[in-house]
């Protein structure tokens, strides 16, 4: 693990000075020369000598007080606390200083690194996987990977684990980086989501590339984004930390985005499925058996390319990783490879019974644009078939989900099966009746079984006619969060593979 420099205090107190963020006087008898040991804001965590951060909406005095018995020698917040006997450093936004305090303390990972950001509603799993596959291709002969800071998972060259947030926060996301950077991996693809991007989670992070994807209506709530205006600002924030942008032609706001980032960067590519005239444009998009074939028109990495992964729409999200790979330099035979072997974690995983006439897919999907598409897709392959959807929609967040999920399943499902999704805090049975509200003002047929396991069982064996299963939201995660605590889980993927077993099982007993 990459062990951070060891810097003395008055380097963090001139980065905050530098960044005109402190809002009063540094405290007399501040011993400016003494070395930070750690920078932290989980107070279990410090050691003798840490400097702590007074972090988030929900931070009590006795996380402080802890610190402080445990050895920290200052602290970093907005508000003094006087009861606890240490020096504040006070400074007049918490979020806009910790990703550069990280930074600092990381010693700047970015810099020796390539990093690769991707943004958008839908595709940023499956646009980071092309990625690290392609990339995997070309670092392979080194002995060498790609890391991934993704939705799914983590991998920095010495952590690999599944994930919790599509990007982490501040400190974690410069550890991984530099752990990538240590272990000579070269290049690191990671998800950046809007409220990272929105509440400065990034700030500091060189990206030697930046996507832009697509942008729908989803995580606009109170909690979130207050409107399309600020989801889209948001996410837009990237461009500013970017040597290269690419950017969907073809999406909602595309152009708005297009504009953005010529404004702020000095290199852009656009890919396009539309427009012959872009820098990456994909054409004669056709199935080949079970795999998907493409032409390109991309200058020298022209030519025609292969995907094994079902989907036409993720075809959208292979121009995205060929545009990063025309603006980087990538060997085409590492992109041709690198694409044809590629595969997401819990992303349009399919799974059959022996007789081919029930096929579950497995897939993320979770919001109205990645709904629509599953489904549209699913028809476009599979056709004919009864459709049955199983899903749920977390607590406390993208409250308009329900509605979106309700509405697009109920206009195209034959059966919906609603169930437990990260419920959180939340009631399961509540949030699957309101979802059910909006299945059933579609005329659809509507369950509602809280167990996720059991829903997806009953909608395996209930089948009778050739039928297609999308289980959607959870993918190849293995816990479920309950109350405040995640909770170790089979994932979708067993519960697909166990439930078509039984389901063969069945009919041979017939």
């Amino acid at each position: 693990m990459m062990e951070p420099a060891r810097s003395p205090l008055r380097r963090y107190c001139q980065l905050l000075e530098d960044l005109h963020q402190l809002a009063a006087p540094l405290p007399q008898g501040l011993d400016l020369e003494r070395s930070v040991e750690m920078v932290s804001y989980d107070s279990q965590e410090v050691v003798p000598g840490t400097l702590f951060l007074c972090k988030g909406a929900h931070f009590k005095p006795e996380y402080l007080a802890d610190a402080a018995r445990r050895g920290a020698f200052a602290y970093v917040s907005q508000t003094s606390y006087p009861d606890v006997e240490l020096p504040c450093i006070q400074v007049k936004d918490m979020r806009q200083v910790i990703a550069p305090l990280a930074v600092g303390y990381y010693d700047h990972p970015s810099q020796k690194l390539d990093v690769i950001g991707i943004t958008g509603t839908k595709g940023k799993s499956s646009t980071t996987y092309y990625l690290k596959h392609i990339l995997d291709e070309l670092l392979a002969p080194q002995g060498k990977s790609c890391g991934v800071i993704s939705s799914i998972d983590t991998w920095d060259g010495v952590e690999r684990f599944e994930s919790h947030l599509t990007t982490p926060e501040p400190l974690e996301l410069q550890k991984h980086l530099a752990n990538a950077a240590a272990s000579g991996m070269g290049y690191v693809v990671m998800e950046a989501s809007s409220q990272a991007l929105k509440y400065h989670r990034t700030l500091g992070v060189r990206f030697a590339a930046a996507v832009f994807l697509n942008i729908g209506t989803d995580h606009i709530s109170p909690i979130e984004h207050p409107d399309l205006d600020d989801y889209l600002r948001s996410k837009l924030k990237i461009f500013a930390q970017a040597e290269l942008s690419c950017v969907n032609l073809d999406c909602d706001c595309g152009e708005e985005a297009l504009r953005a980032a010529q404004n702020a960067c000095e290199r852009v590519i656009g890919f396009s499925r539309r427009d012959p005239t872009a820098d990456v444009y994909g054409h004669d998009v056709r199935k080949w058996g079970d795999d998907i074939l493409f032409q390109v028109e991309a200058g020298e990495l022209s030519g025609g390319y292969r995907l094994t992964m079902p989907g036409l729409f993720n075809v959208e999200n292979a121009l995205a990783a060929i545009a990063v790979c025309l603006g980087l330099g990538i060997p085409q035979q590492a992109v041709q490879a690198g694409l044809a072997k590629a595969r997401v974690p819990g992303r349009m995983e399919v799974y059959s019974n022996t007789q081919g006439d029930l096929t579950a897919i497995v897939d993320y999907a979770h919001n109205r644009m990645s709904f629509e598409t599953l489904f549209r897709s699913a028809k476009e392959e599979y056709p004919g078939r009864r459709i049955v959807a199983v899903f749920g929609c977390p607590g406390k967040k993208a409250f308009d989900r329900r509605r979106d999920l309700g509405e697009v399943s109920g206009q195209n499902a034959d059966l919906v099966v609603l169930t437990e999704e990260d419920s959180g805090e939340e009631d399961t049975v509540a949030i699957c009746k309101e979802i059910a509200g909006h299945v059933e003002a579609q005329g659809c047929a509507c369950e509602i079984q809280p167990n996720r396991g059991e829903a997806i069982r009953q909608a395996v064996l209930s089948c009778d006619v050739p039928s297609v299963i999308l289980i959607t939201g959870k993918g190849a995660e293995t816990r479920q969060k309950r109350g405040l605590e995640y909770i170790d889980t089979p994932s979708d993927v067993d519960y697909a593979k166990a439930f078509l077993r039984e389901s063969d099982a069945r009919r041979r007993q017939l």
